[in-house]
């Protein structure tokens, strides 16, 4: 690592390039709790969703570029090296997260959308091994789940699910015209609810959702209810979800709608995560 990079990690720096690495990146979770090995695949910032409270900045369309598989190698063993066997965790990062949680494909873009994906998922299992990485550590693929109908994604998820790994699959509304307003994406429900089984049935699966105040307005109690309806449909359909991730702003986003997207107060999110659970679904809050 760099000088430049040996500053304390934060909650609120999530940096993808605090390791002064290309593809490998750390970041202290709120979600983990402790400290997340990120891999960023879309290093041109290219992303086939726009999302109005994502944290890219520059963020393009596109796909990412082809993955220089030997330089990623090197950087995820040198770096899973310097946090189960080196002094990272106790020089950079705070006492109450000094915890290797996960190894995350996360990043500025989604990830399933480079080619490489599942030889990605075979060189973690690699290099997890080389360092000898707890088995408690997670691999988690953090994604829109627009791609999962692709035969080599379904591949890579499926060798995940052999890694301790998890899929964090992105639902943040639950109507086309607010996965339009929200997620920039024109993706059918029945899309939604398809690629959700396939990656349910190949790894554990949890749905994250952001929820946020837009132009000082909650999400619309329509929206909130076709959510709960969604959420229903799923389980009488046998899709075996470990539960909904639901959580808040934190960081600043990079799109042009930044002003005016706002925090919604903890109390509206528990709210909500009770009416999930009403449900019988796990829900984990993070506000």
């Amino acid at each position: 690592m760099s000088e430049a990079s040996s500053s304390r990690l934060t909650v609120t720096d999530h940096s993808r390039t605090s390791a002064g690495l290309r593809y490998v990146y750390p970041v202290v979770s709120r979600r983990a709790g402790g400290v997340s090995v990120g891999i960023n695949l879309n290093t041109n910032n290219a992303c086939n969703w726009r999302c109005i409270y994502c944290q890219v900045p520059d963020l393009a369309k596109g796909a990412p570029p082809p993955v220089d598989m030997e330089q990623l190698q090197r950087e995820l063993v040198g770096f899973l090296d310097q946090l189960v066997h080196g002094d990272f965790l106790a020089t950079r990062v705070p006492a109450e997260a000094r915890r290797l949680n996960d190894i995350a494909l996360s990043g500025n873009g989604e990830p399933t959308s480079a080619k490489e994906f599942p030889q990605v998922i075979d060189l973690i299992g690699v290099a997890r091994q080389l360092v000898k990485v707890p088995e408690r550590v997670k691999t988690v693929l953090i994604t829109n789940g627009s791609l999962m109908h692709r035969i080599n994604v379904q591949r890579g998820v499926r060798q995940l699910s052999g890694l301790n790994g998890e899929v964090w699959f992105k639902l943040d509304r639950a109507t086309e015209a607010g996965m339009r307003l929200i997620n920039s994406a024109r993706i059918g429900m029945s899309r939604v609810q398809s690629n959700l089984a396939a990656a349910a049935r190949l790894c554990p699966t949890w749905i994250q959702t952001c929820l946020f105040a837009l132009d000082g307005e909650c999400p619309t109690e329509i929206e909130y209810q076709a959510y709960l309806d969604f959420l229903g449909k799923c389980m009488r359909d046998g899709i075996a979800l470990r539960g909904v991730l639901l959580y808040g702003l934190a960081r600043q986003s990079f799109q042009p709608e930044a002003s005016r997207l706002a925090p919604l107060p903890s109390a509206a999110l528990e709210s909500f995560a009770e009416r999930i659970r009403a449900l019988g679904v796990e829900v984990k809050v993070t506000p």
